[in-house]
C-alpha cells in the first residue's frame, strides 16, 4: 500500500498497525519525511521524496494507493492519475480524503471568511497559494480525471467532522489546516484576534465554540 502525500508519517503508522501490510510513503518534503522516520513504527517502511507526478516506482507496484488531504493539493492531477495507475496492480484501490469545507455556520465557516478577507488584502508574495485542482473536490470532477487513466466510478461519501473546543484549542485546529507562512507574524496575529473576537458569541457555558467541517472520502478502482 502507498500513501501518497504522506506528510510525517501519521497515517503510515495507523496503517502498520496492521503487520501483514507492506506500506510506503512518498511525499514531496524532506523536512516531513525525516519526521516520518522518527516513528518507531515505521522502520520497516520505504519513504521516498518524490512528486506524485513522477513516483520513484515500477509498474503494478501496489494493490492499493490512499492519499489523506494530499491530491486536493496537488496540481497537473491528470498526471497524477496516470501515475497512480501505473504504480497499481489491474484491480488495485485508490482510496482519499479530501476537504469539504465548513459545515455551516460555525466557527470553521467564520475563519475561512477571515482569511480570505485577510489574504486579498495581503501583497502577491504574501499570499496564500492557490493549490490544486477543484475538479478532485467533487465525485463528478474526481471521474473526469480518473477515467482517462483507467480508473472505474468513483464511491462517495460525505462525512462531518466535529473539532468544537476550548477556543484556542479551535484556532489551532482551523489555522493549521492552511500554509500561513507566506503570511507576515504580524498578520496571522492579527487574524488570529479578530477570529478569537469572531466567534465570541458562539462560546458555550462550558467554554466550548462548535466547529466543524466536512470531508469527502472517495475511491476507485483501476481496471
Amino acid at each position: 500500500m502507498l500513501d501518497l502525500g504522506c506528510g510525517d508519517g501519521l497515517l503510515l503508522e495507523l496503517l502498520a498497525r496492521d503487520g501483514g501490510r507492506r506500506l510506503a510513503g512518498v511525499d514531496l518534503s524532506p523536512e516531513s519525511l525525516a519526521l516520518a522516520r522518527r516513528r518507531p513504527a515505521l522502520s520497516g517502511v520505504r519513504l521516498h521524496t518524490g512528486r506524485a507526478q513522477e513516483l520513484p516506482f515500477a509498474d503494478g507496484s501496489f494493490d492499493a494507493c490512499v492519499s489523506h488531504l494530499a491530491l486536493m493539493l496537488m496540481g497537473d492531477v491528470e498526471r497524477v492519475a496516470a501515475e497512480v495507475a501505473r504504480v497499481l496492480v489491474p484491480g488495485g484501490v485508490l482510496a482519499c480524503a479530501v476537504g469539504g469545507g465548513a459545515v455551516g455556520g460555525e466557527a470553521f465557516e467564520r475563519f475561512v471568511r477571515l482569511l480570505r478577507a485577510v489574504d486579498m488584502e495581503a501583497d502577491g508574495s504574501a499570499r496564500i497559494p492557490a493549490l490544486g485542482d477543484s475538479r478532485v473536490r467533487s465525485r463528478e470532477g474526481l471521474e473526469e480525471v480518473l477515467r482517462p487513466a483507467g480508473f472505474g466510478a468513483v464511491d462517495w461519501e460525505t462525512v462531518p467532522l466535529d473539532i468544537s473546543g476550548p477556543v484556542e484549542q479551535v484556532w489551532d485546529a482551523v489555522s493549521g489546516l492552511y500554509d500561513l507562512a507566506p503570511m507576515a507574524a504580524r498578520t496571522v496575529a492579527r487574524l488570529r484576534e479578530d477570529f478569537l473576537a469572531e466567534v465570541a458569541d458562539l462560546v458555550t457555558p462550558e467554554g466550548t465554540v462548535p466547529c466543524g467541517f466536512k470531508v469527502h472520502l472517495a475511491s476507485a478502482r483501476r481496471s
